[in-house]
């Protein structure tokens, strides 16, 4: 299995790059953080990883959103994994902050990295964990938004909500066979 944190290189602690902050609480959660290494063929930073018996691959692209896919895709082959087999995680603006979700292959709807990642794998059937960022109140300034920080209130927010994806993600991975394709688990509803 292969887990991508979708983001843009150099940029952590934005709105857009909330993928490669859940992925590497994903490293910590499985004790092996400290293992980061730049992989120059993938254009990534990757872990290899077995868990309870099945080799992981945790990737952060060393790229920006638009063209995360190379590296998603590089991994892909150079580990012998299919589409089925990759996970993304990614900001999605139409979930509000602190809501996250599964979901089992379909389109990008607007997201450009996830659009890459179809585009270079030739399939949407990855499964996703959208993490909600909130859609800002002016069109215009979605831009700004997605590449903003995190405000101090956000922040407070944030770490229960990326708790319980990676709950779903280790669950949805460890029971993966025994899911069908309409299936979607989804966070509790918070106060």
């Amino acid at each position: 299995m292969q887990v991508v944190g979708l983001g843009n290189h150099g940029m952590s602690g934005t709105r857009h790059s909330v993928g490669m902050t859940a992925v590497n609480l994903l490293a910590r959660r499985l004790k092996v953080a400290d293992q980061w290494k730049t992989d120059r063929r993938t254009g990534a930073d990757i872990i290899t990883t077995k868990q309870d018996g099945m080799q992981l691959v945790l990737l952060k692209p060393r790229q920006f959103m638009n063209v995360n896919g190379t590296s998603v895709a590089n991994a892909a082959r150079k580990f012998h994994l299919t589409p089925e087999n990759i996970y993304l995680l990614h900001d999605e603006l139409d979930k509000p902050l602190g809501k996250v979700s599964l979901k089992l292959g379909g389109s990008a709807r607007g997201h450009k990295g996830v659009r890459s990642c179809i585009d270079y794998l030739n399939s949407d059937t990855m499964t996703r964990l959208l993490i909600g960022i909130g859609r800002p109140d002016c069109k215009s300034s979605v831009t700004a938004h997605v590449l903003g920080r995190f405000t101090k209130p956000e922040q407070e927010t944030l770490p229960q909500a990326l708790e319980h994806g990676i709950d779903l993600l280790l669950s949805h991975i460890k029971n993966k066979t025994g899911m069908d394709s309409t299936t979607h688990a989804t966070s509790p509803k918070t106060t």
